[in-house]
């Protein structure tokens, strides 16, 4: 039996077209950002405090794990650069991913207590200082749209980057939710909008946050890359000398990273033959649908289960 396994990073030549590098990322950016939100924070929980707004508090809580978030992201990525070793063969990039799956599970864990905490308000109204309530969402509303521009071109095609900008468009919402909240208690005393605004932000950050948790676990747990496989069985069978592939498998290291190996019957050929269709099948796989790691065994009428995922 003739054996081939081709397994090469094809990075520099074709992950281009699908996303950004982030390889390296801004630690300025980072720390700003970071300090932005340390700061909104600290206002959020004085100005809630003394104006007795929940939306305010809810806010300030949303705005210390986006600061927790942000610090963990950047580590995360640090630790994605790493090369790889005898002992981590795949490398170090699923630590972003588990970045990702903590930032965004503490964040539907936070927006659960908050609207546990927005139904007891609800029940038990109490009266809101709503001028204050506005002045410190405004300036938390402020501090997020920066925070928001800092992080923007890196926040596209990496999950991890992407889970804390999240963070930061959820808290500008968020914080102009507050300000509408704050303006319609000063003037018309509409208390019961403090806790519906708690809930509004809450539903918006569990939903935003959900799809991250999804993608992030369909990852960890190597669920199939998102590829049109009756396509690429199509490709690879009209080529000539080619019989069947079968025992497809794939998976992903990260949102950007696909992995994808599968056994190939061919003709009885010559090694130079099979070389050349193995050329080709990777040409298709890697340009036409994006992969970056193929592995191939080329054989010849040896599996008895020829099914594409058998």
């Amino acid at each position: 039996m003739l054996e081939h396994e081709h397994d090469h990073d094809h990075d520099h030549s074709h992950n281009h077209h699908h996303h950004h590098d982030v390889a390296h990322l801004s630690g300025t950016r980072i720390f700003w950002v970071t300090v932005l939100n340390f700061v909104i924070t600290l206002a959020e929980v004085i100005g809630g405090l003394l104006s007795g707004s929940l939306a305010l508090l809810s806010d300030s809580l949303h705005n210390l794990s986006d600061t927790v978030a942000i610090a963990l992201s950047y580590v995360a990525n640090r630790i994605a650069q790493r090369p790889k070793n005898p002992k981590k063969t795949f490398g170090y990039k699923r630590t972003e991913i588990l970045a990702a799956f903590v930032n965004s599970t503490f964040l539907i864990m936070v927006s659960v207590f908050l609207m546990v905490e927005a139904v007891q308000r609800w029940r038990h109204p109490e009266a809101i200082d709503g001028l204050l309530m506005m002045v410190v969402a405004t300036i938390g509303l402020l501090a997020n749209l920066l925070s928001v521009i800092l992080l923007r071109r890196e926040s596209h095609g990496n999950i991890n980057i992407k889970s804390s900008y999240l963070h930061l468009m959820s808290d500008t919402v968020s914080s102009v939710g507050v300000v509408l909240g704050g303006l319609l208690i000063k003037f018309w005393g509409w208390y019961w909008v403090d806790p519906l605004i708690t809930l509004l932000i809450s539903l918006y950050i569990m939903r935003e946050a959900w799809t991250i948790v999804r993608l992030s676990i369909d990852i960890l747990m190597q669920s199939g890359a998102n590829l049109d496989y009756e396509k690429i069985r199509q490709g690879i069978e009209a080529m000539d000398g080619v019989n069947n592939i079968h025992h497809v498998h794939s998976w992903m290291t990260n949102e950007n990273t696909i992995f994808f190996e599968a056994h190939l019957d061919l003709d009885d050929m010559s090694l130079c033959e099979v070389q050349n269709i193995l050329v080709k099948v990777e040409h298709l796989l890697v340009e036409g649908h994006g992969i970056s790691h193929v592995t191939l065994q080329p054989e010849v009428n040896k599996c008895p289960n020829k099914t594409m995922f058998g």
